[in-house]
Order: C-alpha cells, then structure tokens, then sequence
C-alpha cells in the first residue's frame, strides 16, 4: 500500500503489552501514532521510542474508565493530533472469578473498560471518519469472545460483547467507507497476567507475544480499502490457550 497521504492512527491502552507494540509496529510502518493511556511515565517512554523512527508520535492521557469523558476526549485528540484513519482499540482489563463470586461492581467495572469504553471511542472518532468516507477501526476482543471459561464469566462476557459491537457497527457503516475488523487472540504475554483482578497461573512462555498480536493488526490495518478482514483468531501454536 502506498503512503502518499501519511496515515494517522490512535492506540488505547499504547503504554505496555499489545498496545504499545502495535504503536511501534506503526511507528515503523511509517504511521503517525496518538497514543491513549492512563499510565504517564510509560507512555511518554513508547512515543519517544515511535518518534526515533521518524514519525509523529504523541502520548494523551486518558482514563477509560471514566465513560463520561470518553467520547469527548477522543474527539478532542483526533481534532488535535489530525484527523484519525485507523483506531486501535486495545485497552482492556483481565478479571477472574466465578460468576456466582463476582460482585456487581466489579462486573460493571469489566464492562465498563473492555466494551463501553471501546463503544465511547468509536463514537469519538465516527463522526470524523465519516465525513472523509474513509476509516478502519480495529477492536482487540480475545478467544474467550468466541469460546467460555470456567471462571472468566465477566471477561468472556465483556469480549463476546465487543465482537457483537463490531460486528454492528461494521454494517452499520460500511456504506461510508468505514471498515470494522475484530482480532481474537489466544493467551499473549503481558502485564495482564500480573494484574490485581486475574489469578491464575499459565505457562506465559508458550503464549503469543505482544509482537506477533502487532503484526497481525498492522496487516488487517494495510489491506487495501476495498478489502477487509472481518474477524481473524490468532493463537499459539505451542498448544495452550
């Protein structure tokens, strides 16, 4: 695909793990990258390394979690940073638990971040996609959109969830130009593991990498505009989840 007209993306979640490796594999495409987190410090660190690459690369700190904002906020960014051609919306949160131990609240919370959020970006960003009749938006959901868990209720939930937003929102906008791809992968290796809210213990080294999972969305993001890869599994060959 040629790059006569620079493309721009954002990124949630861009300060460590799949996001901050999709905003470098971007970066390195030649993408200018608006990278979202709550996570100051690092994030700061993933646009100084974007930026050696020579593209624009500029770190906004957001917090998803507070759904009022959302929608503004994203809009604000895109108007400041330009006008945004792939969305990546990466930002999520692990839970573990059995459905009958999962108290409301934290219920709420994984909905919250791993699908009203996701929900409140894309609407931030539509209005301004529509306009040039172009756009793609990548939602990262996970196996567990396809297939339950025993004890990833809320999270199996919350993900199955974001594959029926995009898949809605893909037809709903197809006719202006608009594309909408779901990537599910299997188990990958990052902070998520070490999160407060997920207990388990998995061999992380058969896991995919956050590399792999970068490739894989800059590939559906460079398909040519008349093609798109709706939904795409991606999972570890080494046999684990």
């Amino acid at each position: 695909m040629s790059f006569e007209q620079k493309q721009r993306a954002l990124i949630t979640g861009a300060s460590s793990g799949i996001g901050k490796a999709t905003a470098l594999a971007f970066a390195k495409a030649g993408i200018d990258v608006a990278l979202v987190s709550r996570s100051e410090d690092k994030l700061e660190a993933v646009a100084a390394t974007a930026k050696e690459t020579g593209v624009e690369a500029q770190a906004f700190f957001v917090d998803l979690a507070d759904l009022s904002q959302v929608q503004a906020k994203i809009q604000a960014i895109a108007h400041e940073f330009g006008a945004i051609d792939i969305l990546v919306n990466n930002a999520g949160m692990g839970y573990t638990a059995n459905l009958s131990e999962t108290p409301l609240a934290d219920w709420q919370q994984v909905m919250d971040l791993n699908l009203t959020s996701v929900f409140q970006c894309m609407m931030g960003i539509l209005p301004m996609m529509r306009q040039r009749g172009s756009g793609t938006i990548i939602n990262v959901a996970s196996i567990a959109a396809k297939q339950a868990f025993a004890g990833w209720g809320a999270y199996c939930v919350s993900k199955a969830g974001l594959l029926a937003l995009s898949q809605t929102l893909a037809l709903e906008e197809k006719s202006h130009g608009i594309r909408v791809i779901s990537i599910c992968p299997g188990s990958v290796n990052t902070e998520i593991w070490d999160t407060e809210t997920v207990h388990v213990n998995f061999d992380r080294s058969k896991m995919l990498t956050p590399e792999i999972v970068a490739q894989t969305i800059l590939y559906t993001a460079l398909l040519p505009q008349q093609a798109v890869i709706e939904e795409l599994t991606l999972m570890s060959n080494a046999g684990i989840l």
